[in-house]
């Protein structure tokens, strides 16, 4: 009988139905994120035991809208776009782990399925989302274009509750696409053990990062945000704005091809 295959499930023999293929994984995208402080103690709020928060500006939230088009080695993805493109926003923090500052993802929605079983192997705690950003053209009076003044707008929801909008006004040309999202990650990967109440058998904290960053335009501006709960999805209530920061749209290409585990607290044996 021929092996079965595949990198994550469902294993077949050709392993062509695999939910996610094998890495390195591609990313070309646009990021728009909102940067803003809460309450230090909102952040400690969601951080595992092990994790601090980072020494400076320990309350600095990143709010990131991020239009993907993603694909494998072979870039088969790219002429069956609905296997490649997809919208995600996440929320990001910085925390301190024995003494590294590293940037940590506490709540992300997708829109796409291949998106969250990538993400939970990634250690991103990814739920299903809708989510819409305004598309940037040069051409015609149907979009903004990169310029001062221009206003680019983003929502988010799930389950039919509206969780966030967002309105950008750009300024100028940035070096910088803010600071909070600026380290490696560092995230958890756990899964409940079968038999109920008994823990994990899987418990890691990993750290990875991209690599082969390719930086296109990035330009700085002005926001306004709100935010929301619903009775399924919390935003509003663990990561309220009280302070903004700044807003940033930026083009990015980057590469995934994996992590390093940092501490394991599994126990496969229940």
């Amino acid at each position: 009988m021929a092996d079965l295959t595949g990198f994550m499930a469902p294993k077949t023999p050709s392993g062509a139905s695999a939910i996610v293929p094998d890495m390195p994984w591609y990313y070309s995208g646009t990021l728009l994120t909102a940067e803003y402080r809460t309450d230090p103690e909102k952040v400690a709020a969601l951080l595992p035991e092990g994790l601090e928060l980072a020494d400076e500006d320990p309350g600095a939230v990143a709010l990131i809208w991020a239009d993907w088009q993603s694909c494998s080695a072979s870039g088969a993805e790219l002429l069956d776009p609905q296997r490649s493109q997809y919208l995600e926003t996440f929320a990001v923090v910085r925390v301190k782990h024995e003494g590294v500052t590293y940037t940590r993802c506490v709540a992300i929605w997708v829109t796409k399925d291949f998106a969250i079983a990538r993400g939970w192997f990634q250690g991103y705690p990814k739920k299903l989302g809708s989510m819409a950003v305004t598309r940037v053209m040069n051409v015609g009076r149907a979009a903004p274009r990169l310029a001062p003044g221009a206003r680019i707008g983003a929502s988010l929801a799930a389950y039919d509750h509206r969780l966030a909008s967002l309105v950008v006004t750009l300024e100028a040309e940035s070096e910088s696409n803010g600071f909070v999202n600026g380290h490696p990650m560092l995230h958890s990967r756990w899964m409940p053990s079968i038999t109920p109440g008994a823990g994990n058998s899987l418990e890691q904290l990993i750290t990875m990062s991209t690599t082969d960053a390719e930086i296109g335009a990035t330009w700085r501006g002005d926001f306004e945000l709100e935010l929301h709960d619903s009775p399924w999805d919390e935003l509003a209530s663990i990561l309220p704005m009280r302070e903004k920061i700044g807003a940033y749209y930026r083009e990015v290409g980057v590469t995934f091809n994996g992590g390093t585990l940092v501490k394991d607290f599994s126990n496969p044996t229940i």
